[in-house]
Protein backbone atom coordinates (compact mmCIF):
# COMPACT_ATOMS: atom_id res chain seq x y z
CA UNK A 1 0.00 0.00 0.00
CA UNK A 2 1.04 3.29 -1.13
CA UNK A 3 1.14 6.19 1.65
CA UNK A 4 0.74 9.95 1.50
CA UNK A 5 2.88 11.56 3.90
CA UNK A 6 1.49 15.56 4.83
CA UNK A 7 4.42 17.51 6.67
CA UNK A 8 3.06 20.19 8.45
CA UNK A 9 4.50 23.62 9.93
CA UNK A 10 2.34 25.02 12.55
CA UNK A 11 3.42 28.04 14.59
CA UNK A 12 2.53 28.38 17.16
CA UNK A 13 3.19 24.20 17.42
CA UNK A 14 1.75 23.83 20.75
CA UNK A 15 -1.45 23.26 21.28
CA UNK A 16 -2.00 23.47 17.49
CA UNK A 17 -0.21 20.07 16.49
CA UNK A 18 -2.40 18.13 18.96
CA UNK A 19 -5.50 19.28 17.96
CA UNK A 20 -4.86 19.31 15.14
CA UNK A 21 -3.71 15.10 15.22
CA UNK A 22 -7.46 14.44 16.32
CA UNK A 23 -8.84 16.72 13.01
CA UNK A 24 -6.58 14.80 10.84
CA UNK A 25 -7.31 11.38 12.36
CA UNK A 26 -11.64 12.13 11.54
CA UNK A 27 -10.30 12.38 7.64
CA UNK A 28 -8.29 9.24 7.35
CA UNK A 29 -4.89 9.71 8.78
CA UNK A 30 -3.52 6.95 10.67
CA UNK A 31 -0.24 7.63 12.24
CA UNK A 32 1.89 10.47 13.01
CA UNK A 33 5.02 11.69 14.33
CA UNK A 34 6.75 15.21 15.47
CA UNK A 35 10.12 15.66 14.49
CA UNK A 36 11.93 18.59 14.43
CA UNK A 37 9.67 20.50 15.60
CA UNK A 38 7.16 19.52 12.43
CA UNK A 39 3.78 17.28 12.62
CA UNK A 40 4.16 14.56 9.94
CA UNK A 41 0.98 12.78 8.81
CA UNK A 42 0.43 9.48 7.54
CA UNK A 43 -2.54 8.48 4.78
CA UNK A 44 -3.10 5.73 2.71
CA UNK A 45 -2.61 7.01 -0.73
CA UNK A 46 -6.11 5.50 -1.64
CA UNK A 47 -7.70 7.55 0.85
CA UNK A 48 -6.31 11.14 0.41
CA UNK A 49 -8.52 13.84 0.13
CA UNK A 50 -6.85 17.29 -0.56
CA UNK A 51 -9.97 19.11 -1.12
CA UNK A 52 -10.87 17.77 2.97
CA UNK A 53 -7.99 18.70 4.20
CA UNK A 54 -7.64 22.36 2.81
CA UNK A 55 -11.24 23.04 4.08
CA UNK A 56 -10.05 21.16 7.75
CA UNK A 57 -7.18 23.93 7.80
CA UNK A 58 -8.69 26.74 6.47
CA UNK A 59 -10.70 27.89 9.96
CA UNK A 60 -7.44 28.34 11.09
CA UNK A 61 -6.24 30.94 9.01
CA UNK A 62 -8.71 33.43 11.18
CA UNK A 63 -7.08 32.08 14.54
CA UNK A 64 -3.92 34.09 13.79
CA UNK A 65 -2.32 30.35 13.11
CA UNK A 66 0.02 30.06 10.49
CA UNK A 67 0.13 26.20 8.64
CA UNK A 68 2.13 25.55 5.79
CA UNK A 69 2.07 21.97 4.12
CA UNK A 70 3.59 19.45 1.68
CA UNK A 71 2.53 16.13 0.51
CA UNK A 72 4.89 13.25 -0.32
CA UNK A 73 4.07 10.27 -1.94
CA UNK A 74 6.00 7.19 -0.22
CA UNK A 75 5.79 3.91 -1.96
CA UNK A 76 4.93 0.75 -0.40
CA UNK A 77 8.75 -0.76 -1.39
CA UNK A 78 10.71 2.36 -0.55
CA UNK A 79 9.89 2.09 3.40
CA UNK A 80 12.69 -0.91 3.83
CA UNK A 81 15.35 1.12 2.34
CA UNK A 82 14.05 3.89 4.55
CA UNK A 83 14.10 2.27 8.07
CA UNK A 84 17.15 0.12 7.78
CA UNK A 85 18.80 3.48 7.09
CA UNK A 86 17.67 5.15 10.43
CA UNK A 87 16.99 2.32 12.15
CA UNK A 88 18.88 1.59 15.45
CA UNK A 89 18.32 -1.38 18.00
CA UNK A 90 15.80 -0.81 20.84
CA UNK A 91 16.94 -1.17 24.72
CA UNK A 92 14.75 -0.90 27.68
CA UNK A 93 16.88 -1.84 31.05
CA UNK A 94 18.83 -5.21 30.31
CA UNK A 95 15.21 -6.60 29.82
CA UNK A 96 14.50 -6.80 26.16
CA UNK A 97 16.39 -6.04 23.50
CA UNK A 98 14.15 -5.01 19.82
CA UNK A 99 16.32 -5.61 16.74
CA UNK A 100 16.12 -5.72 13.05
CA UNK A 101 17.48 -8.98 10.94
CA UNK A 102 20.11 -7.11 9.98
CA UNK A 103 21.27 -5.80 13.97
CA UNK A 104 24.09 -8.39 16.02
CA UNK A 105 22.34 -10.26 18.89
CA UNK A 106 23.13 -9.43 22.42
CA UNK A 107 22.50 -12.43 24.95
CA UNK A 108 22.72 -9.89 27.78
CA UNK A 109 19.05 -9.29 27.40
CA UNK A 110 16.60 -11.62 28.75
CA UNK A 111 14.05 -10.76 26.13
CA UNK A 112 15.39 -10.51 22.55
CA UNK A 113 12.72 -9.81 19.28
CA UNK A 114 13.58 -9.59 16.14
CA UNK A 115 11.09 -7.19 13.88
CA UNK A 116 11.18 -6.48 10.42
CA UNK A 117 9.67 -3.58 10.65
CA UNK A 118 8.39 -2.99 6.76
CA UNK A 119 5.37 -0.67 6.27
CA UNK A 120 3.91 -1.66 9.70
CA UNK A 121 3.52 0.40 12.74
CA UNK A 122 5.61 -0.22 15.76
CA UNK A 123 9.69 -1.16 16.07
CA UNK A 124 10.11 0.13 19.50
CA UNK A 125 11.25 3.37 18.10
CA UNK A 126 7.73 5.33 18.52
CA UNK A 127 7.14 6.38 22.20
CA UNK A 128 3.63 4.99 22.11
CA UNK A 129 5.39 1.50 21.16
CA UNK A 130 8.27 2.20 23.74
CA UNK A 131 6.00 2.80 26.60
CA UNK A 132 4.05 0.25 25.81
CA UNK A 133 6.57 -2.40 25.90
CA UNK A 134 8.11 -1.10 29.49
CA UNK A 135 4.38 -1.15 30.72
CA UNK A 136 4.29 -5.25 29.40
CA UNK A 137 7.55 -6.19 30.84
CA UNK A 138 5.47 -5.36 34.25
CA UNK A 139 2.42 -7.44 33.76
CA UNK A 140 2.54 -11.43 34.73
CA UNK A 141 1.32 -13.09 31.40
CA UNK A 142 1.80 -16.60 32.58
CA UNK A 143 -1.45 -18.62 31.44
CA UNK A 144 -3.12 -15.35 30.04
CA UNK A 145 -5.30 -14.76 27.17
CA UNK A 146 -4.29 -11.57 25.15
CA UNK A 147 -5.98 -9.28 22.60
CA UNK A 148 -3.79 -7.30 20.69
CA UNK A 149 -5.87 -4.57 18.69
CA UNK A 150 -4.21 -3.08 15.78
CA UNK A 151 -1.40 -4.83 15.87
CA UNK A 152 0.44 -3.54 13.30
CA UNK A 153 4.25 -5.43 13.24
CA UNK A 154 3.03 -7.72 15.91
CA UNK A 155 5.57 -6.32 18.63
CA UNK A 156 3.04 -6.62 21.74
CA UNK A 157 1.60 -9.54 21.14
CA UNK A 158 4.93 -11.25 20.58
CA UNK A 159 6.18 -9.89 23.47
CA UNK A 160 3.17 -10.71 25.56
CA UNK A 161 3.67 -14.21 24.09
CA UNK A 162 7.23 -14.62 25.00
CA UNK A 163 6.34 -12.84 28.50
CA UNK A 164 4.11 -16.57 28.93
CA UNK A 165 0.76 -15.67 27.38
CA UNK A 166 -1.42 -18.89 26.77
CA UNK A 167 -2.68 -17.11 23.34
CA UNK A 168 -2.51 -13.61 21.61
CA UNK A 169 -5.11 -12.85 19.08
CA UNK A 170 -4.02 -9.88 16.56
CA UNK A 171 -5.78 -7.71 14.15
CA UNK A 172 -5.14 -5.35 11.74
CA UNK A 173 -7.21 -2.83 9.06
CA UNK A 174 -3.94 -3.40 6.44
CA UNK A 175 -3.11 -6.05 4.61
CA UNK A 176 0.99 -5.82 4.71
CA UNK A 177 0.87 -5.21 8.66
CA UNK A 178 -1.15 -8.61 8.71
CA UNK A 179 1.51 -10.39 6.87
CA UNK A 180 4.65 -8.28 8.01
CA UNK A 181 3.14 -9.79 11.84
CA UNK A 182 2.74 -13.22 10.59
CA UNK A 183 6.62 -13.06 9.30
CA UNK A 184 7.76 -11.61 12.78
CA UNK A 185 5.96 -13.84 14.53
CA UNK A 186 7.88 -17.08 12.54
CA UNK A 187 11.24 -14.70 13.16
CA UNK A 188 10.33 -15.12 17.02
CA UNK A 189 9.24 -18.50 17.03
CA UNK A 190 5.88 -17.70 17.95
CA UNK A 191 3.27 -20.44 17.58
CA UNK A 192 0.59 -19.08 19.61
CA UNK A 193 -0.28 -16.02 18.06
CA UNK A 194 -3.15 -16.40 15.51
CA UNK A 195 -3.90 -12.96 13.15
CA UNK A 196 -6.57 -11.82 11.10
CA UNK A 197 -7.33 -9.26 9.10
CA UNK A 198 -10.00 -6.54 9.76
CA UNK A 199 -11.36 -3.91 12.48
CA UNK A 200 -12.57 -4.76 15.79
CA UNK A 201 -15.80 -6.33 14.69
CA UNK A 202 -12.98 -9.61 13.53
CA UNK A 203 -11.85 -10.26 17.26
CA UNK A 204 -13.04 -13.33 18.96
CA UNK A 205 -16.38 -13.20 20.80
CA UNK A 206 -14.68 -14.29 23.60
CA UNK A 207 -13.10 -12.75 27.13
CA UNK A 208 -9.44 -11.82 27.62
CA UNK A 209 -7.42 -11.03 30.15
CA UNK A 210 -5.67 -8.60 29.13
CA UNK A 211 -6.21 -6.24 25.92
CA UNK A 212 -3.86 -4.08 24.02
CA UNK A 213 -4.54 -1.45 21.77
CA UNK A 214 -2.10 0.94 20.00
CA UNK A 215 -4.15 3.01 17.54
CA UNK A 216 -5.58 6.54 17.94
CA UNK A 217 -7.32 8.47 20.42
CA UNK A 218 -10.42 8.55 17.80
CA UNK A 219 -11.00 5.05 17.32
CA UNK A 220 -10.45 3.86 21.16
CA UNK A 221 -13.16 6.30 22.12
CA UNK A 222 -15.51 4.68 19.30
CA UNK A 223 -14.31 1.00 20.31
CA UNK A 224 -13.89 1.27 24.08
CA UNK A 225 -17.64 -0.27 24.68
CA UNK A 226 -15.95 -3.38 22.59
CA UNK A 227 -13.19 -3.49 24.65
CA UNK A 228 -15.65 -3.59 27.86
CA UNK A 229 -16.88 -6.31 26.39
CA UNK A 230 -14.33 -8.14 25.34
CA UNK A 231 -11.79 -7.73 28.58
CA UNK A 232 -12.87 -10.70 31.66
CA UNK A 233 -13.40 -8.77 35.16
CA UNK A 234 -10.89 -7.76 36.63
CA UNK A 235 -8.57 -7.77 33.42
CA UNK A 236 -6.55 -4.96 32.50
CA UNK A 237 -7.08 -2.96 29.37
CA UNK A 238 -3.25 -0.94 28.15
CA UNK A 239 -4.32 2.18 25.79
CA UNK A 240 -2.23 4.39 23.75
CA UNK A 241 -1.38 6.10 20.66
CA UNK A 242 -2.50 9.54 21.85
CA UNK A 243 -1.22 12.23 23.04
CA UNK A 244 -1.38 13.42 27.28
CA UNK A 245 -3.90 16.02 26.55
CA UNK A 246 -5.92 13.24 25.21
CA UNK A 247 -5.85 11.31 28.67
CA UNK A 248 -8.80 13.26 30.97
CA UNK A 249 -11.35 12.24 27.77
CA UNK A 250 -10.15 8.64 27.54
CA UNK A 251 -10.37 7.91 31.18
CA UNK A 252 -14.03 9.31 30.90
CA UNK A 253 -15.14 7.45 28.34
CA UNK A 254 -13.20 4.28 29.97
CA UNK A 255 -15.55 4.92 33.03
CA UNK A 256 -18.31 4.88 31.35
CA UNK A 257 -17.69 1.52 29.96
CA UNK A 258 -16.67 -0.10 33.54
CA UNK A 259 -12.84 0.34 33.55
CA UNK A 260 -10.55 2.45 36.24
CA UNK A 261 -7.70 4.29 35.41
CA UNK A 262 -4.18 2.63 37.30
CA UNK A 263 -0.91 3.74 35.48
CA UNK A 264 -0.65 6.52 33.01
CA UNK A 265 2.86 6.64 31.23
CA UNK A 266 4.09 9.61 29.24
CA UNK A 267 7.08 10.37 26.73
CA UNK A 268 7.53 13.41 24.65
CA UNK A 269 4.30 14.63 25.13
CA UNK A 270 2.65 11.02 24.06
CA UNK A 271 0.90 8.72 26.82
CA UNK A 272 -0.45 5.22 27.60
CA UNK A 273 -3.82 4.25 30.21
CA UNK A 274 -3.41 0.89 31.85
CA UNK A 275 -6.82 0.38 33.18
CA UNK A 276 -8.74 -2.22 35.29
CA UNK A 277 -11.91 -3.87 34.38
CA UNK A 278 -14.24 -3.20 38.03
CA UNK A 279 -17.39 -4.82 36.38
Amino acid sequence: MDYIQVNLDIKPFSPWAEILTQELADIGFDSFMEENGQLQAFIPKGDFNKRKLDELLHPYSRKEIEIHYETIEIPHQNWNATWEADYTPIKISNELLIRAPFHSQDNSFKISLEIQPQMSFGTGHHPTTYLLCQTLLEIDFKGKSVADIGTGTGILGILASKLGARNVFGNDIDDYAVENAIENCERNNIQNFKLKKGSIDVVPNEKFDVIIANINRNVLMQQMENYSRLCIEHGTLILSGFYEVDCISLMTEAEKNGFRASQIRTLDTWAILKLEKLI
